[in-house]
């Protein structure tokens, strides 16, 4: 079972993706009858689960009293057809929130399928899958739920969770030595330290300095990668390597097995195409 962010940090932001989606009346709802009713949601295609208690949430806005049995759990592959949930409350309650439900199922379900492809792909080379902050405004707790309900691994959630220094912080800075001298003096001891590197020349650079903890390899070609690694290992020192840039689902293997230890996929959260799953009342 995969545990989402508390309600509490995201329930604002449903309440004002109903807002949006409702304008200023919803008539076609207030056109029916308000009665008790039960419905379905379903797959309509083979996916992996993200978003379950989230779609819940969103109903308890508008049907306080709803309750809602879930067939299946978050991060689990299903088939097309499957029943994913099933709902009992107030009919006007679950029109007004039908739509948001669906179209925060179908995009975070839509980043964990996408998520568990690329894990799959790497699966048995020991690297694992990363995130990257190139996500949607709004919905970057639940996009990146969505990663780990796909297996991979999350990346930094806000710019507080690590330094990472990339081309223009090393152009700002004067280089890299400068740039991850000046990081450690303001980022708190526990705080790690990455660096982008575009060239082999960088990476020599990063390994000469202690205050290095990991390095992230921008657009490399196998071969430097493949050169790369075995720089790291030929130093002794124990810090990561993460490769980025053009990392495609075709070629998530071939860059897993250059020894890397994480492959950082931003498609991941910017580009997952939405699955389709469907509400029905009975």
């Amino acid at each position: 079972m995969f545990h989402p962010p508390h309600p509490e940090t995201y329930r604002d932001q449903l309440r004002a993706f109903l807002r949006e989606d409702w304008g200023t009346q919803d008539w076609t709802t207030a056109s029916v009858p308000d009665r008790p009713m039960t419905a379905k949601v379903v797959a309509k295609e083979d996916l992996v689960l993200a978003g379950l208690p989230v779609a819940v949430e969103v109903l308890r806005i508008t049907c306080p009293n709803l309750n809602a049995d879930l067939a299946r759990h978050d991060g689990q592959r299903v088939s097309a057809q499957t029943e994913v949930m099933r709902l009992r409350g107030s009919s006007h309650g679950i029109l007004l929130a039908e739509r948001v439900v669906l179209n925060l199922l179908q995009r975070l379900s839509g980043t964990a399928t996408l998520t568990r492809k690329f894990v799959d792909a790497v699966e048995g080379t020991g690297a694992r899958i990363l995130d990257t902050r190139k996500t949607t405004p709004g919905l970057k707790l639940l996009e990146k739920y969505a990663v780990r309900c796909g297996g991979a691994v999350n990346h930094r959630l806000t710019l507080g969770d690590g330094v990472l220094l990339k081309e223009n912080h090393l152009a700002a800075a004067g280089g890299v030595r400068a740039a991850v001298e000046a990081a450690r003096r303001v980022a708190p001891n526990l705080v790690k330290i990455e660096v982008e590197v575009e060239t082999l020349g960088q990476l020599k650079a990063c390994l000469d300095l202690p205050d290095v903890d990991g390095v992230l390899l921008d657009h490399m070609s196998l071969d430097q990668m493949r050169e790369a690694v075995a720089l790291r290992d030929r130093s002794g020192r124990r810090l990561f390597l993460e490769a980025s840039g053009n990392i495609t689902l075709e070629r998530a293997r071939a860059v897993a097995e250059t020894g890397v230890d994480f492959l950082s996929v931003g498609a991941l959260t910017h580009s997952a195409p939405a699955v389709d799953l469907s509400l029905r009342m009975d």
